[in-house]
């Protein structure tokens, strides 16, 4: 498959990314507080395809990695805010055994080389030590906010989600110049600029709750 088939589906995964997240900043902006709409989730759930299928085309374990941990989180924050059941049967059914699909495929083509991809001579192990650690700590802040949410039975993006995804982002952003991927520098960079925003306006609002009760008192 030619290089800019590869890249195309990369940008348009990462474009789809960075739309989900202006959203969420541009309703949060509008309602000084951080909100979750279910299309963030969606929108979510359709890029980690795409850059799933990114990550293995270009033989990049660390991309796989970090969708696949990510990947059926996007799928259960839609299901604790009742869309998940909305979807057409037969769509939810081939999002689910997506990941699953692929792998047999390659297996039964022999084609699948887990060493491959772990031996890749583009990424040297130092590098793809880095990327795997920076992949685990983005796909962490899901797990994190996964946690948090069926504690408190909804879909929520506390503080420890944007702080997680902010460290994550620069440590990704530093893997894509070495990697020299155009496809993670652009969609890293916007959101660390996000990531941050949020986590400003959750202190702003942690605050203004505070400082609510004690004029209560």
């Amino acid at each position: 498959m030619s290089n800019w088939i590869i890249y195309s589906i990369g940008f348009l995964a990462q474009l789809i990314f960075s739309g989900r997240l202006i959203l969420q900043w541009v309703l949060s902006e509008k309602s000084k507080k951080v909100l979750t709409p279910s299309l963030f989730w969606q929108l979510s759930l359709f890029a980690s395809f795409l850059l799933f299928v990114y990550g293995y085309l270009r033989e990049d374990f660390a991309i796989m990695l970090g969708q696949s941990l990510t990947y059926f989180i996007y799928i259960r924050n839609l299901q604790l805010q009742g869309q998940w059941k909305k979807a057409p049967k037969a769509l939810r059914f081939f999002l689910l055994i997506f990941p699953i699909l692929i792998v047999i495929y390659y297996f039964n083509n022999n084609t699948y080389d887990l060493a491959k991809l772990l031996k890749n001579e583009d990424i040297p192990y130092w590098l793809l030590s880095l990327g795997i650690i920076s992949q685990t700590i983005f796909a962490l802040r899901f797990v994190y906010q996964w946690i948090y949410s069926e504690k408190n039975k909804q879909s929520i993006l506390p503080y420890g989600f944007w702080l997680l995804s902010l460290i994550g982002s620069i440590l990704i952003l530093i893997y894509a110049i070495i990697r020299k991927d155009p496809v993670l520098f652009v969609g890293h960079l916007m959101g660390s600029i996000i990531y941050f925003r949020n986590l400003v306006l959750l202190k702003k609002e942690n605050l203004n709750n505070i400082q609510k009760l004690t004029a209560d008192d």
